[in-house]
């Protein structure tokens, strides 16, 4: 299997346009937090030759297919196993302070969904996984079979935004007790069956938020997501820049939150001119979230869902 064959970046342009400012400089490092199958990185590194790459991912899959993709980067691509909220960590270990560039690009990569054993898909049968690293935490399969339907509401409404999650988990729930859960071809039947007719008639496959709630809990991200945008904030030098691209409403509100925050003074009201500390310490490049182009998804159609948002860091830290 070849990444360069199965993998077309998402908006990789306008992602590099986002960074490329950051990025000229003798001896700029960039991250990218979810490497995936490397056409990011594998532009970044093409197109910046003075800057470091030091990427990350928790599935080994990905790591060993983008490490064949970047090989011929040598020693300026360093790939590290490992959870995006686990970045300061990572740069502690390998002695870099600070980074110029910060590329997130979120959900579920193209090898995952379309290799079929992964059990991310709802357009065909496989095993229900849908873990990014098959080697640790638990599969979707144990969290139908093994939550409280309490509990499985809960992760339909909140992670799939499923108006009828009560009808879909209480036909689960019935099915669980004759028999468990292995595959996804009976998930997908069992939702089409629970759900009223007007239902299925709009919005793609009834199955799909499902499906994005239970790979929200097995791997879970938006729990990730809320720890890895601040740290990422605060891993840039000043002049550093930070991309992001979000899939779903839940990823991109939590994005456009922190970056917002970091843009906003912390400053007390009423005061007639803001110390140094309370000053913004972001400023945002997009207004709101930018969408793709027509172009960008005829370029990739998995760009539909996609959210852009960009910021640059303009001050450092400081205490009170």
């Amino acid at each position: 299997m070849s990444s360069n064959a199965l993998h077309v970046p998402v908006m990789l342009q306008r992602c590099l346009d986002m960074l490329a400012p950051a990025l000229t400089q003798p001896g700029a490092v960039v991250v990218d937090c979810t490497l995936g199958l490397g056409g990011h990185s594998e532009a970044l590194l093409r197109d910046f030759p003075e800057a470091r790459l030091i990427a990350l991912d928790r599935d080994p899959s990905a790591l060993r297919l983008a490490g064949e993709r970047l090989a011929p980067y040598g020693d300026r691509a360093t790939l590290v196993h490992a959870v995006y909220d686990e970045l300061p960590e990572v740069l502690d270990r390998l002695g870099v302070p600070r980074v110029q560039g910060i590329l997130f690009d979120l959900g579920v990569s193209s090898m995952q969904l379309d290799e079929a054993g992964r059990g991310f898909a709802y357009a065909q049968d496989a095993p229900l996984d849908m873990r990014m690293d098959q080697t640790t935490g638990v599969s979707a399969a144990e969290v139908l079979n093994t939550y409280p339907p309490g509990d499985l509401v809960r992760i339909l409404r909140t992670y799939g935004e499923e108006k009828f999650a009560r009808k879909i988990v209480d036909a689960v729930v019935r099915e669980r007790a004759k028999e468990p859960f292995t595959n996804s071809a009976r998930l997908v039947e069992l939702i089409r069956d629970a759900l009223p007719q007007a239902a299925k008639r709009t919005g793609g496959n009834p199955a799909k938020r499902t499906f994005q709630a239970l790979r929200i809990e097995v791997n879970g991200e938006l729990a990730v997501l809320e720890r890895a945008i601040p740290a990422a904030v605060r891993a840039l030098a000043v002049g550093g820049r930070i991309a992001v691209l979000s899939y779903h409403s839940l990823e991109d509100r939590l994005v456009k939150q922190v970056l917002a925050a970091g843009a906003s003074h912390t400053a007390p009201p009423g005061l007639p001119v803001i110390p140094e500390q309370y000053q913004p310490r972001l400023k945002l490049l997009t207004r709101g979230a930018e969408l793709p182009t027509e172009d960008e998804i005829a370029e990739n159609r998995r760009a539909t869902p996609a959210r852009f948002r960009g910021a640059e860091r303009i001050r450092e830290e400081v205490a009170p």
